[in-house]
């Protein structure tokens, strides 16, 4: 089928940028309904029908629906009871508390608590390759990637799924408070950037791990999640954003959730019990307002937990806002200001035109996107609208302009060859040799988009590497993945060959192993000539006659390797 060459253009613009690439069928699709059609399809997903079997096989994902309290019961809190019964057999002798003993005591439970964050990364990639609400997927990774966790520190390796599915999925099109409270909310973004021990000094809560402030989330919060670098805050609004934080977190006891009885509201000991005879403590803040005998609350469900005994209930200047000292409602107000601030305004607006426009912006667009922003009190569809009605997101020069990172490289290879996919290790092994395994960027400014960072020879390489292997039907996809050992590898009669590629949580960092030398089976290769067709064979004369000349188990491979390929 023939299209004329400018609204092929503006298809394959709109399915680069706005989906992660096309799929077989979705280049007749958008150009059946035009392009504007389907930006506006697009950014209202909940009109998008999803496909039966889709939605089945990630309701199957049964990790992924759990909260993080149910996790921390089943997947943690059985290790802690095991190297406690480990170092109780040991008595008092301390030299026989071996650390490979621990190790073996918890070797089954770390290989069930590892299929947490498996879980996680195929529900990712699942929804993201399949799914025809691609701007939501699109959204989801960004979002994600601007409020970072990485899932190697402690917990974070079975809340790091729950904090995307709950925290981040819905609320990707809505107002931006919502989705800034919903992170600043979940145990897994407090845990990772350690406000969980964030204290007030001289507070009752005031012990142990729990003895002071702890500047980290407050610091992110204004640099990278609202203001920005440059957002017009000082180091005195860090420190006070630190105090207005503080009791914000976990509950103390059993190494998070203990024996989950505050968790009902059953009048359980999670957070340290009662006070005693509350009021000051001789610390440096007034707690005039503290109850005389603290009970703490029960716990959320989501998890996230107030603890008013570690909190400073002193009056705060923030931003140039007073803010008095009234418990939780001290961070309600100071996430408030920042939502609404013309800093934020400016620095999501840039960030969203970085991702979808270009590596640096056209500054009247970014300017047009702030003021919709603070026009509609923070909501994220009516910015995204504005820049993809605007002149600059159409522009001609703009197309094939943005460099793909690894994750969308290796997921609109797999989108275009139409593959069916049932093991994803083979995929997201290739992001960590790319160098951007899902969910573990150990900082938390994230991933960068940009051209940059992505494009260099070694880089270039393993892609062509990867599209060789893919183009040529050389990767295990269509095989069921493999069981673990207690390191992460395969085991078990015929699917011992089938490659490792397992997310481990150790030496402080997330590892995925995967060779792709030592792939199983053969898949399925894609058919070229349908590969060029799903594309909308918008290739270059020189790789038009390249492919052209090359012998047909060649021409996939060609394809996926090619520079326009490797650009959105």
């Amino acid at each position: 089928m023939a299209f004329e060459e400018s609204k092929q253009d503006r298809i394959l613009h709109v399915l680069n940028r706005l989906a992660f690439g096309p799929r077989p069928g979705d280049f007749e699709q958008v150009s059946a309904i035009g392009p504007e059609r389907y930006v506006q399809q697009q950014l209202h997903p909940e009109a998008i029908a999803v496909p039966g079997d889709l939605s089945e096989r990630v309701s199957e994902l049964r990790t992924l629906h759990m909260s993080p309290i149910a996790l921390f019961v089943e997947y943690q809190r059985p290790i802690n009871e095991a190297r406690k019964t480990a170092k109780a057999e040991a008595g008092d002798d301390k030299t026989a508390i071996d650390k490979t003993a621990i190790k073996d005591a918890t070797k089954d439970l770390r290989i069930k608590q590892r299929i947490v964050m498996r879980k996680a990364v195929e529900a990712r990639m699942m929804r993201a390759i399949e799914g025809p609400r691609q701007l939501q997927e699109v959204m989801t990774a960004f979002w994600f990637n601007h409020f970072n966790i990485f899932a190697g520190k402690g917990l974070d390796i079975i809340w790091t799924g729950a904090f995307e599915e709950t925290a981040i999925r819905p609320h990707t099109f809505g107002k931006f408070r919502k989705l800034l409270g919903a992170t600043a909310h979940h145990p897994a973004m407090l845990f990772y950037l350690d406000n969980w021990q964030n204290t007030a000094p001289g507070s009752p809560g005031s012990k142990g791990k729990f003895e002071g402030i702890n500047e980290n989330y407050a610091r992110e919060l204004m640099e990278l999640h609202t203001l920005g670098v440059n957002g017009g805050y000082s180091q005195a609004d860090v420190i006070a954003l630190a105090h207005i934080l503080t009791g914000w977190g976990l509950p103390k006891g059993g190494g998070g959730y203990g024996d989950g009885k505050r968790i009902r509201g059953d009048g359980g000991g999670m957070a340290g019990g009662e006070m005693g005879g509350g009021g000051m403590s001789g610390g440096l803040f007034p707690f005039m307002r503290r109850r005389r005998n603290f009970m703490p609350p029960a716990i959320d469900p989501s998890g996230f937990y107030f603890d008013e005994s570690r909190h400073d209930f002193s009056e705060k200047t923030f931003l140039g806002h007073r803010i008095e000292g009234g418990g939780i409602d001290e961070g309600e107000h100071a996430l408030d200001i920042l939502a609404r601030s013309p800093a934020t305004a400016k620095h999501l607006s840039f960030k969203l035109a970085q991702y979808f426009v270009a590596d640096d912006p056209p500054k009247a667009l970014v300017d047009r996107m702030a003021n919709r922003y603070l026009e509609s009190d923070g909501e994220t569809r009516a910015v995204l609208e504005t820049m993809f009605t605007s002149a600059e997101f159409w522009d001609p020069r703009n197309y094939g302009a943005k460099f793909k990172t690894p994750y969308e490289y290796v997921v609109s290879c797999a989108r275009a060859t139409g593959v069916p996919i049932r093991n994803y290790r083979p995929l997201y092994g290739t992001m960590q040799m790319l160098g951007m395994p899902l969910y573990a960027c150990q900082t938390p400014n994230g991933y960068a988009n940009t051209q940059e960072t992505w494009l260099n020879p070694d880089a270039m390489m393993m892609r062509l590497s990867f599209a060789t292997a893919l183009g040529s039907g050389n990767l295990p996809l269509e095989n069921p993945p493999f069981e673990e050992d207690a390191e992460g590898g395969s085991s078990g009669g015929e699917m011992r060959p089938q490659p490792p590629a397992v997310m481990r949580n150790g030496g402080g960092k997330v590892n995925i192993n995967f060779d792709p030398g030592k792939h199983g089976p053969k898949m399925t290769p894609p058919d070229p000539a349908q590969l060029a067709a799903t594309l909308g064979e918008y290739f270059s004369p020189a790789t038009a006659n390249a492919v052209e000349a090359s012998p047909t188990n060649l021409r996939a491979p060609l394809i996926l390797g090619s520079p326009e390929f490797m650009k959105r």
